[in-house]
């Protein structure tokens, strides 16, 4: 049965962008179901930033729409109230507060606002503490969660980053080439990582690198040009000859 926006919690339907006269978007149309994990890969310039950037609301598109639970239209919303609807995104590149330890990253993505040293300063309740021991868990790091966030590894900094956006109770998370600079062991341990926090929350993870895909063992979507060129399992998207031809190679 076709995905329609009822069945779907992000529903993207022939969405366009157009940068000077470049086509970054072409129809682009996408459906993800809730608790869904789908991987989204193609070569650079495909599209794939600017399409996060239309569901969090830093690009507004030419045409189409993009719904999230099939009754906010994104593309009509701005970036703080789509990231108030329950949408995280994590950049390639990590941004913790590196002078702070890692519990205290934690503490400041529970905040609701408060400042930081009203954040750090007030008396931690049991149940922002039992949150925090969670998030820990999930993401490998309770061994140092008093370490400062300068002192973690690049893997385990991309973690902490994916562990404040999980404190903040996304309903969806944008995930942008997470094991970018990793060990291969992190990057073995990130696809663990984010096949248990999508038992609970769907996910958009956008990723070059073939095997850590593999891993995650999803539905893939292919962008070429703006366009999904294919989409299903990873062995039957490579089997497409558009796809080799415009980014596996043989």
């Amino acid at each position: 049965m076709e995905p329609t926006s009822k069945t779907a919690i992000l529903y993207l339907e022939n969405i366009n962008v157009s940068f000077d006269g470049f086509k970054a978007l072409n129809d682009l149309s996408l459906s993800i179901r809730p608790g869904e994990m789908r991987a989204i890969i193609g070569p650079n310039g495909a599209g794939k930033t600017t399409m996060m950037d239309v569901i969090t609301g830093k690009t507004r598109p030419d045409s189409g729409r993009v719904l999230f639970n099939d009754i906010h239209n994104l593309a009509r919303m701005d970036e703080t109230d789509i990231a108030t609807l329950g949408i995280g995104r994590k950049f390639q590149k990590p941004t913790v507060f590196e002078n702070h330890t890692v519990n205290d990253n934690l503490l400041l993505a529970l905040s609701d606002g408060r400042g930081v040293w009203d954040t750090l300063f007030a008396n931690v309740g049991s149940r922002e503490a039992e949150r925090i021991d969670e998030i820990l868990q999930i993401i490998r790091l309770s061994k140092v969660q008093g370490e400062y966030a300068a002192s973690l590894s690049h893997g385990q900094k991309q973690w902490l980053e994916i562990g404040m956006l999980l404190a903040q109770k996304p309903k969806l998370l944008l995930v942008d080439e997470p094991v970018a600079g990793m060990t291969d062991s992190e990057t073995a341990e990130t696809a663990r990582l984010l096949k248990e926090i999508s038992q609970q929350h769907s996910l958009v993870v956008v990723e070059h690198d073939m095997d850590f895909v593999r891993d995650l063992d999803v539905d893939v979507t292919v962008l070429h040009e703006g366009a999904a060129i294919a989409e299903g399992s990873l062995d039957y998207v490579s089997k497409s000859d558009r796809v080799i031809e415009v980014y596996l190679g043989r």
